[in-house]
């Protein structure tokens, strides 16, 4: 068995390959393609490993069970790369795995469309790291220091099979320090000469600014793309509100649509600013340019509760109101207010949308918080619409499944 792999920059040579021994149950997980092993599930290794280093695990009976990337200072110890029969890691064995990353999108990306998903981490076996494409511009999102050995390779195995102009690194909150150390930093080039912050895409023919440098995220919220569609056909001579607007996705999407009026809702001027001036990137869209376009700056949640304004379309979609487990069950109950207040804005015959991005809360939880509140309401609807991840946002495991989404149409009364 040949398992080949880049080693970070200073280890000893020679040193022989970590091998590590897990629990029963995270050897049951794993062969159930679960990416991730805790620290606490590691029954034994062979020596210190070091952050990135490619490992082996066996399973009881000594057999090759997986490899993946191992991280000494995060709780998730292992990042698994691959399950099953042993496979030779080498430059070619990435190559591979990011060429079938790419296939996976076959028909996301085209004339109307530079704005995608390439890489969505782990859910297509590259753990803790996102690419994102804004028009020639790549965002390599990074989550872990696994990948700071593996720097000088990402960016060479992402120049040739996407030929980017330019390639931004973006670090989280949690791996920036290790990368900072190493004298990288959150939004420098890695690739390219350009240095604007923002970056004009394409989504359905609609431009959007994205800050590729700065912007939450790798600079836009991709990942509702197919809901923003679904928006945009439904919305023709109708008044849209769109809660948590942040950079007017869906109110673009509406207003092109046919909308008669779009109002942005959104506690911060910068994201109601940023939602102006994609309006106005796309001012010649005969939609977009009929369309009344009003902004609100308020908390959302309280001008939900309080307005008496009333519209066709409502969009709720909050940012992550459960950032860990511990807030799960107040991030169910603030879902369930939220669709009350939501709903209460709804007019006769109109249509809600409720969203949202917490992982922590399941699908049948956030689903259930809305239909509980919609029968609440008092008020007839038709049967729910539900959906889930974008086909270039992938989701192969419980926690990679976050976004949800809940249609629910009023009906008129008799």
């Amino acid at each position: 068995m040949s398992l080949l792999g880049a080693a970070p920059a200073g280890t000893p040579a020679p040193q022989p390959r970590l091998r590590l021994r897990l629990s029963p149950a995270a050897e049951t997980a794993v062969r159930r393609g679960h990416p991730w092993v805790y620290a606490e599930r590691l029954r034994e290794r062979n020596r210190e490993g070091l952050s990135g280093e490619l490992a082996v695990v066996y399973d009881r009976n000594d057999r090759f069970l997986a490899l993946g990337l191992y991280d000494p200072d995060s709780p998730i110890r292992l990042r698994v790369l691959h399950a099953g029969k042993p496979v030779t890691v080498d430059d070619a064995w990435w190559r591979a795995r990011l060429a079938a990353a790419i296939a996976r999108r076959t028909g996301v990306h085209d004339a109307r469309t530079n704005g995608l998903r390439w890489v969505n981490g782990e859910s297509d076996g590259w753990p803790a790291l996102v690419v994102d494409q804004y028009n020639g511009t790549l965002v390599l999102k990074l989550y872990s220091a696994v990948w700071l050995p593996r720097i000088a390779d990402l960016v060479r195995w992402l120049g040739e099979a996407l030929q980017p102009e330019r390639i931004v690194l973006r670090l989280s909150r949690n791996a920036a320090p290790t990368f900072e150390q190493a004298g990288f930093r959150d939004g420098q080039n890695l690739l390219g000469d350009a240095s604007d912050a923002s970056v004009v895409f394409l989504e359905d023919g609609l431009r959007f600014w994205s800050d590729v440098v700065k912007g939450q995220k790798t600079g836009f919220f991709l990942d509702q793309r197919e809901n923003r569609r679904r928006v945009g056909t439904s919305a023709r001579g109708l008044d849209v509100l769109n809660a948590f607007s942040f950079s007017g996705g869906f109110s673009l999407h509406a207003a092109r649509g046919g909308a008669r009026s779009v109002t942005d809702l959104d506690i911060s001027p910068h994201a109601l600013e940023a939602a102006r001036r994609n309006f106005a990137l796309n001012a010649a869209d005969p939609g977009v340019g009929v369309a009344q376009h009003d902004s609100v700056q308020a908390d959302a949640f309280e001008w939900l509760e309080r307005s008496g304004d009333r519209f066709d379309v409502v969009i709720c979609d909050p940012p992550s109101l459960a950032k860990r487990e511990a807030e799960r069950a107040g991030a169910i109950e603030a879902y369930h207010r939220l669709a009350m207040h939501s709903i209460a804005r709804v007019r006769p015959g109109g249509l809600l949308l409720a969203a949202s991005c917490s992982a922590h809360v399941t699908p049948e939880e956030f689903y259930a918080a809305v239909t509980e509140a919609a029968h609440r309401s008092g008020r007839s609807f038709g049967e729910p619409v539900y959906t889930g991840h974008a086909p270039d946002h992938p989701a192969t495991f419980d926690e990679a499944r976050y976004l949800k989404a809940a249609f629910l149409r009023f009906e008129p009364p008799a």
